[in-house]
């Protein structure tokens, strides 16, 4: 195994997650938010295609398929706080968007080298990242971080634990 094979592995481990968690929600329970103050899987679905397409987009120029226009907008910081379903997209409009990322993250990572993935990340990634390896291994990560809180999610919907 090499270090493109070891970051795809976490790939699709995150990916299985995301599938397993959302299945059986709808729409209308991706509005839900495990406490008062929290973020709601909507908004969060947002935030990491948004921030999948930013990360990778910056460290391979051109490599990214364009997200729809204000998408990233749509899922700031502010807009965390909405909860119409007006505000948000449907999940089957986020996988949709999801899908399209995350493969063309994987395409993008089968192309890197060695020496591409050891390469230092733009500045502004550093404080977090060390490397362009980071960068791409920190999507898989990224998504399991966020999938704690739809564990919480879907047993406050009454769905049964998943592990």
């Amino acid at each position: 195994m090499n270090s493109r094979d070891a970051i795809k592995l976490s790939l699709d481990m995150s990916d299985m997650i995301v599938q397993m968690y959302l299945g059986d929600l709808d729409d209308g329970d991706l509005l839900v938010r495990p406490i008062p103050g929290t973020n709601h899987i909507a908004w969060q679905l947002g935030h990491l295609i948004a921030s999948e397409n930013h990360f990778i987009e910056e460290i391979v120029p051109g490599s990214m398929p364009a997200l729809p226009a204000g998408f990233a907008d749509r899922h700031n910081t502010a807009t965390s706080r909405l909860d119409s379903a007006s505000a948000f997209l449907t999940k089957a409009e986020y996988l949709k968007l999801y899908a399209e990322q995350r493969a063309a993250t994987l395409a993008t990572l089968a192309k890197q080298t060695d020496a591409d993935l050891d390469k230092a990340p733009p500045e502004k990634f550093k404080e977090y990242t060390k490397s362009v390896g980071d960068c791409f291994s920190l999507q898989g990560s990224h998504y399991m971080m966020h999938a704690g809180q739809w564990a919480i999610i879907r047993r406050k919907l009454g769905r049964k634990p998943m592990f």
